[in-house]
């Protein structure tokens, strides 16, 4: 047991602390630079803006006004919006652009085969894939583009900014925030049907319970990327935004979960680099709660398991270019729960052997006692909020509309 609880204490430390620090200076000792906007060609290639929705009548029209208003010229930005077997108001919507927007109506497959649509219909030199709900700052396509003027990189991924972290640019995003409620207001106005859906975006404006852990991971993880992109290739992009030169988009398979991920590894696979720009911004808000991230987090790891299927070549040194990084951020991911079950097993069984292990294992407890409280208090608020949105006599907790 004591070879289960070394190697499991060893996997776990490696994966969270050592496998940052090595990056830092690796970084430190061998940078890779990435062009921003003031360092990249004056002339801009053409872009395709590439969207799956389904059922989002009520958020496209400040989500689409916000990319018409982005600082990039008209006759370089095509938008293509691919509704994925909408059953409202969305191709309605999207008539209103003419022109300004390129509406695909497909059949609902999935995102990835509405991103194949999209894609299948794209002519800009460089793919950008966005989301319906979150938003762009103003020069965010310009500093996306930028590191394209470095031909070795094939894919780019921007910064996500939620709305629990604090930032330089929350200016930006106030302003942002205050010209999508005014759309929604409109939308509202326009499309009756529509009520439920912009209903349920107001009641997620409620601050988020899980708010300050959201934020410490998600400024952790974007640190880690940084570091991965100083060194080479990040692994993966933010699906939020990130962009990728359109000859190096393979059509994905109809159940891939994570596109974001599969799309960027396979320009590299390809012999190219993928960075992030940290000054190309995306706004979002974090989870409610602790349910909510549960099931991204569960999504997150299926979509890694699948990843390993359909690319396998990642998992081979020599053909994936970013091998050590791959299995040590992706793989390292999927082996930590296992690791941390042989490191109680350990604990337990070596406990009264030495302090050390008995520290281990009073620690471990503690920490998964406090977890376990913490998910007590997230149910206690939820059945709480249930019992009140019941109350007739409290109208506006039922409707959920406390400032975010």
């Amino acid at each position: 047991m004591r070879l289960v609880f070394w190697l499991s204490t060893l996997t776990v430390a490696y994966v969270y602390a050592g496998y940052p620090v090595l990056l830092a200076v690796w970084a430190r000792l061998r940078p890779r630079p990435v062009p921003r906007a003031a360092e990249a060609a004056a002339v801009l290639p053409t872009i395709s803006i590439v969207i799956a929705a389904r059922n989002e009548a009520a958020r496209l029209p400040a989500r689409i006004g916000n990319l018409l208003a982005l600082d990039y010229p008209a006759e370089q930005r095509q938008i293509i919006v691919v509704s994925d077997g909408s059953s409202d108001d969305t191709m309605a919507v999207l008539a209103r652009y003419g022109r300004q927007v390129d509406a695909v109506a497909a059949v609902a497959a999935g995102k990835a085969a509405a991103l194949n649509a999209g894609v299948a219909r794209a002519t800009g030199e460089i793919l950008i894939f966005a989301d319906a709900r979150q938003m762009f700052a103003p020069d965010a396509l310009r500093e996306l583009v930028a590191p394209f003027a470095d031909p070795g990189i094939g894919g780019v991924t921007g910064t996500l900014l939620l709305d629990c972290e604090a930032s330089e640019v929350g200016g930006l995003r106030a302003g942002i925030e205050r010209r999508r409620t005014a759309g929604d207001r409109r939308s509202r106005a326009g499309h009756g049907r529509n009520r439920r859906t912009v209903d349920r975006d107001r009641r997620r404006r409620v601050e988020s319970t899980i708010g300050d852990g959201v934020s410490l991971y998600w400024r952790y993880e974007k640190q880690l990327r940084m570091l991965e992109s100083a060194v080479g290739s990040t692994i993966g992009a933010t699906g939020a935004i990130y962009a990728l030169r359109r000859t190096l988009y393979r059509p994905l398979p109809a159940d891939t979960i994570l596109d974001d991920v599969l799309t960027p590894m396979r320009a590299v696979l390809a012999g190219y680099r993928v960075v992030v720009s940290e000054h190309a911004f995306a706004f979002d808000r974090a989870a409610v709660d602790a349910d909510a991230e549960r099931r991204r987090k569960v999504r997150t790891l299926a979509g890694n398991v699948q990843i390993l299927g359909q690319e396998p070549r990642l998992l081979v040194p020599f053909v994936n270019p970013v091998w050590l990084q791959y299995v040590s951020h992706k793989v390292g991911r999927l082996i930590v729960p296992y690791a941390l079950l042989g490191l109680f097993a350990g604990s337990v069984a070596l406990a009264a052997e030495h302090a050390v292990y008995t520290i281990a294992l009073v620690t471990q407890c503690a920490f998964y006692l406090l977890g376990g409280y913490g998910a007590w208090l997230e149910l206690r608020s939820a059945n709480v909020a249930q019992g009140t949105a019941a109350d007739p006599a409290q109208p506006l907790a039922a409707n959920g509309v406390a400032n975010a």
